[in-house]
């Protein structure tokens, strides 16, 4: 919802390139109190980039992109595929966080959610021809799916090459490392950059980069690391309920009953996932 909001008056780079620094400066006081040190190995700086590339930046403006031609319910349920992915990654990547009947069973009702809740628009799309609306309504949701991609092999990739590593160590560097990265595009990708100037925007950007990346980054990767990349992503699946919720509540957008039995079949997915 806070991205329908900031996309209001500024474009998907300057976004994200606000939110990473408002992540920074909330993570930088866990930093300081953790005593945590400077990362010296090359190898770290290289899985640090590959971490933020597919765990932050990459994904981070491909669902701003998309939300320009898709409801924002859309959107979060879509994001939702996150555990699909990741269920599959892990049980090709890592060895304690195998794929069983009890998780293929939650996967095939949670994908079988997506299917009704994405159907009418996937229609739509598919048999409106040259129609351009249409059509980019289908790159918006094909760029979510992506971004849902990117996030579970950044779940994976953070299990398998950070295990032993604090997570506000992989919190804060990693959006260090892509506060630069982004922060040095700008002049190339928007060279007229300007500030947002509605107090709306500022507060949706600051939830996003203050609970959205800082405090939720920094919880998630302690998790990741407790429970597994599996068990941690199926907390996506909250997500729609709310993301309906708040669709229908604040931005007018319509509730049908695709999304009510789509949200109820994902919800009944995760459970077929993680109940044990």
């Amino acid at each position: 919802m806070w991205i329908k909001i900031a996309l209001r008056e500024t474009g998907p780079y300057t976004i994200v390139a606000i939110r990473i620094v408002m992540a920074l400066l909330v993570l930088l006081p866990f930093l300081i109190r953790g005593r945590v040190g400077f990362p010296k190995r090359p190898a770290i700086w290289r899985h640090l980039a590959i971490l933020c590339l597919i765990s932050a930046v990459i994904p981070w403006l491909l669902i701003i992109w998309s939300e320009k031609y898709i409801d924002s319910a859309l959107a979060t349920v879509l994001n939702a595929t996150v555990p699909l992915f990741t269920i599959v990654i892990a049980h090709l990547w890592l060895h304690d966080d195998r794929m069983t009947r009890q998780r293929v069973f939650g996967l095939l009702v949670g994908f079988v959610g997506i299917v009704v809740l994405t159907f009418d628009d996937l229609f739509a799309a598919l048999t409106a021809g040259m129609d351009i609306d249409a059509r980019m309504k289908l790159l918006g949701q094909g760029a979510m799916l992506l971004a849902a991609f990117l996030y579970a092999l950044s779940n994976v990739y953070a299990r398998a090459r950070f295990r032993g590593v604090t997570p506000i160590f992989q919190a804060f560097y990693s959006m260090l490392v892509a506060s630069v990265l982004v922060w040095g595009l700008v002049p190339v990708i928007e060279p007229g950059f300007t500030l947002p100037l509605r107090p709306s925007t500022w507060i949706a950007i600051a939830w996003l980069g203050v609970f959205g990346a800082g405090i939720s980054y920094l919880i998630f990767y302690y998790l990741l690391h407790q429970i597994g990349p599996t068990r941690v992503a199926t907390v996506t699946y909250t997500i729609p309920v709310v993301g309906v919720t708040l669709g229908v509540v604040f931005l007018g957008e319509a509730l049908t009953w695709e999304l009510i039995v789509g949200t109820l079949l994902i919800v009944s997915g995760v459970w077929g996932v993680a109940r044990r």
